[in-house]
């Protein structure tokens, strides 16, 4: 899959880094923002307590 995806970019070897670079962080954006709230919020959570 990463071989398909260096292959399918164009440039020299700097620029496909750099693009790597920001599609990475636009993923991990995406998931931080959107992706991971929506799921805390609509997975069942276990609420428990500890007592003493």
């Amino acid at each position: 899959m990463y071989s398909a995806l260096w292959r399918v970019l164009p440039g020299p070897r700097w620029f496909k880094i750099v693009v790597l670079v920001v599609l990475v962080i636009a993923v991990l954006s995406v998931c931080v923002e959107w992706l991971f709230p929506w799921i805390a919020e609509n997975f069942i959570q276990q609420e428990s307590t500890v007592q003493q």
